[in-house]
């Protein structure tokens, strides 16, 4: 299998339209025509990592970061990140990353955290917006069912846990072949009425291109009568961060224990206490501070990410312990959760975990 239908299967589990738009995700080196030897899954695509794909015979590292972000304009081997990537190039070892894809995808990074603490209940704590359409087509009653399948089957109709959704609503259709048609049924210049259904599906905006693809090349009609439109409907399984619920309320200093036990932490930066009880919890993996104000608004007793400044705590005023528990260590069930989503994928070639320790951060206690 190549390279390039390896990711096309991937971007099916876990699509890079999910992706921030600032983000630097997909195949950011190597030729998508070679066949895959073997994935290794890891962090960061560092030097080390890849002299690790290079002893394993893995040819496509498969990195939760992009190890190319910005203002990258030369290869000369200067700093970490083009000496990672010069020897990748080097021993045709192909990277992709897919970061926020997976930050944004309900199962993803924020998934894990939720999962590691127990959480029930679920929900996105930040859902994308601008990214649900409806399509409604007019279609012949006896190709209903045709346009509907070729629909379901490019992604339309998919509601959270549900797919194959749709609506339908039978009626009569006008319409007069006009010099140089080419109709279905009916004759030129002589008004024709039609036994039509109309059928409305939501898709993610994403998918568009192949959905209005498959609705046409399974419609009879030469001209094909739909119209499409943006929904202001929020998506509320794919997103940033989430927050759920704790079996059993806690106290302050007993949660904070049990999130140190749960993630294995040295020390744990948060809020002041105030003595409240923490059941709510929100999480956002990586860079948080920008779901503060969402995990407050959605009534979370604890909110659990990385990177929090010295002004950011403030936020929290009562409402809200705020803790800061590290940027890789609030990712760090990444590499396992991508390994066992690959390996269940893909059984034709090895698909190995990194043991390699990329986290630049070390604590002195």
């Amino acid at each position: 299998m190549t390279i390039r239908k390896v990711i096309a299967e991937i971007d099916k589990l876990i699509p890079l339209q999910q992706a921030e738009d600032f983000d630097n995700v997909g195949l950011l080196c190597g030729v998508p025509d070679r066949n895959v030897s073997g994935i290794l899954v890891c962090h960061d695509a560092l030097e080390n990592v890849v002299d690790e794909a290079i002893e394993r015979n893995c040819n496509l590292i498969v990195c939760f970061h992009p190890i190319i972000f910005s203002g990258l304009k030369s290869l000369t081997g200067k700093n970490y990140v083009e000496r990672a990537v010069l020897k990748a190039i080097e021993n045709k070892i192909a990277i992709y990353a897919i970061h926020t894809a997976f930050d944004n995808d309900f199962f993803g990074v924020n998934h894990g955290i939720c999962s590691q603490l127990g959480l029930k209940n679920m929900k996105i704590l930040q859902p994308k917006e601008n990214n649900l359409k409806q399509l409604t087509v007019f279609v012949p009653k006896d190709y209903s069912e045709k346009v509907k399948e070729a629909l379901f089957s490019a992604g339309a109709g998919n509601i959270g846990f549900y797919d194959e959704c749709s609506f339908k609503i039978n009626g009569n259709g006008t319409f007069r072949p006009v010099e140089g048609s080419n109709p279905f049924s009916g004759q030129q210049n002589i008004r024709e009425n039609a036994d039509e259904d109309m059928i409305s599906v939501i898709f993610e905006s994403y998918k568009q291109g192949q959905i209005v693809g498959a609705m046409k090349a399974a419609h009879p009609y030469e001209e094909v009568a739909h119209q499409i439109y943006s929904l202001d409907n929020k998506n509320q399984h794919v997103g940033l961060g989430m927050y759920g619920d704790l079996e059993e309320e806690m106290d302050e200093k007993d949660f904070l224990k049990f999130v140190k036990e749960k993630f294995n932490l040295e020390v744990i930066k948060h809020s002041s206490f105030d003595s409240k009880k923490i059941k709510r919890v929100g999480v956002l993996g990586g860079s948080g501070a920008s779901g503060i104000r969402s995990a407050i608004s959605k009534k979370c007793d604890a909110y659990l990410t990385g990177d929090i400044k010295y002004h950011d705590y403030f936020l929290a005023e009562s409402k809200m312990m705020i803790c800061d528990i590290g940027h890789y260590e609030s990712e760090q069930f990444v590499s396992q959760q991508l390994f066992e989503i690959l390996s269940q994928k893909f059984s034709t070639f090895a698909i190995s975990k990194s043991i390699e320790k990329t986290n630049p951060v070390n604590y002195f206690i």
